[in-house]
């Protein structure tokens, strides 16, 4: 092989390799990616969150200070205070001739020194207990007897009991000291930690109390939000409160549903003027063909007549959308039976499901309008209908299916657009203004919901309608 060639390949390995810095940026996204998965996705918690981490850490650092320099530091000079003063008992017992002299020294170290002493036989000592886990008490005291004595000696400072047991070997006996564990070990510790973890709970409480009153507001404003994105009338208890922003906020959003529903209502008060200027020139044809008589045929100009009433009551019904009508209870179950009726008229197999409380809370005759548009198409093209609806966790979902034609995957959408009618068999009758599916799908996303078309097992076309109820 070529030394260029080699020489290429390397280039080309350098270039694409990534370099430390992408490595380190790519696993901290993935590193901050998983975090962000378990994570907590409400504001509350997110705030607590805010408020305690610091706290934790904070008290976490000040612990461990504590710890490793005051509470070691002071262990460790009561430690050496202790041995001390057995050193200074080894001397007088040395130093001085036995008899009264040990008895003196006895007294001198129980009321002077705080240490019951004993002489004992010179019996070997015992042997070495189990070490704790983890004692200081014993790692400082242990360390000073070897520093200051420098003698054999043997300890018992495991267990709860408020007495430290000392035994130094001597020439001819035995030295034995009880001291209190408080003369060797800072065991104060515990009021410390107790007054920082009660004062960490009150600070708590305190914050936890402040969050609960910030973060209400913005509730209630998502809460009139969605509210208004389904159709429903605003809280009664709503208005902007809470801090500054969020009164912005909430005026904002008050200010923007009064322009919203302003606009709305002169749209309406604009078409329903058309339709009575346009019903008026449409009465004024009925007259003038009924007084026409029998001189010519009329039946093809009523018949367009009676295309264009319905093509306008199509547009204004679209137009409109039902935006005035009051929010209340709609009756799944009772709907159900007069689609039977329907069904039977029709002559078509009809089978419906109902899952859940059968009442929810829509806008009725909007809702009802949704049905009947998505059902009676339905009707139209299939001979067997299945509707099914489920209603649970504060959703509302209806699935019907036909065995109809269907539409073909690429056009589900297009349906959906106004006045779009299909090449085929599906959609809307010559007769029709391509509306009915547009119709459907805005009360569906007025209600904070929508409809989807697929494939159906029964051959034909699915249409899955969902909102929140």
């Amino acid at each position: 092989m070529a030394s260029s060639d080699i020489t290429e390949r390397e280039g080309e390995s350098r270039e694409t390799a990534p370099s430390f810095g992408e490595s380190m940026f790519a696993l901290w996204q993935r590193t901050a990616r998983r975090v962000a998965r378990y994570m907590p996705k409400r504001l509350y918690a997110r705030s607590l969150i805010i408020v305690i981490a610091p706290m934790i850490l904070f008290q976490s650092i000040v612990a461990f200070v504590f710890m490793e320099r005051h509470w070691q530091t002071v262990t460790m000079r009561l430690s050496a205070g202790v041995t001390r003063d057995i050193a200074a008992i080894i001397d007088m017992v040395e130093t001085y001739p036995p008899g009264d002299n040990y008895a003196n020294a006895i007294r001198i170290a129980q009321e002077r020194l705080g240490l019951k002493v004993d002489l004992l036989p010179p019996d070997p000592l015992p042997a070495p207990g189990p070490k704790p886990f983890f004692s200081i008490l014993d790692h400082f005291l242990s360390q000073e007897i070897n520093r200051q004595i420098n003698r054999p000696f043997w300890l018992d400072t495991v267990g709860n009991s408020n007495v430290v047991e000392i035994r130094v070997q001597l020439q001819d006996k035995v030295l034995r000291v009880f001291a209190r564990r408080s003369q060797t070990y800072a065991s104060n510790t515990h009021i410390f930690l107790l007054w920082m973890g009660g004062t960490s709970l009150v600070l708590l409480a305190i914050a936890i109390a402040f969050l609960r009153n910030q973060i209400r507001p913005i509730l209630q404003l998502a809460e009139a939000a969605e509210s208004f994105g389904k159709g429903r009338p605003m809280p009664s208890d709503f208005r902007p409160r809470g801090a500054d922003e969020v009164r912005r906020a909430g005026k904002a959003f008050i200010q923007m549903r009064e322009r919203i529903e302003r606009q709305i209502e002169q749209r309406t008060a604009m078409l329903t003027g058309v339709s009575h200027d346009l019903r008026t020139i449409l009465t004024r044809f009925k007259l003038q063909l009924a007084l026409a008589g029998t001189k010519m045929d009329t039946k093809p100009m009523e018949q367009d007549i009676d295309d264009m009433q319905s093509m306008l009551e199509g547009y204004l019904a679209f137009a409109k959308g039902d935006a005035s009508e009051d929010t209340g209870f709609f009756d799944l179950e009772e709907f159900l039976g007069k689609l039977e009726v329907e069904a039977k008229l029709r002559k078509r197999k009809l089978t419906t499901r109902l899952s859940g409380r059968p009442e929810i809370t829509v806008r009725p005759i909007a809702f009802s309008r949704l049905l009947s548009n998505i059902v009676g198409n339905a009707f139209r093209y299939a001979k067997k209908v299945e509707v099914t609806a489920v209603h649970s966790s504060g959703s509302l979902t209806v699935t019907v299916d036909d065995n109809g034609p269907g539409i073909p995957a690429e056009r589900r959408e297009d349906v959906f657009k106004p006045f779009v009618r299909l090449d085929e068999a599906r959609n809307q009758d010559a007769g029709g203004t391509g509306l009915g599916l547009s119709i459907a799908r805005d009360i569906a996303r007025a209600h904070g919901g929508d409809i989807k078309l697929d494939g159906s097992p029964l051959g034909g076309l699915r249409a899955v309608i969902r909102v929140p109820a």
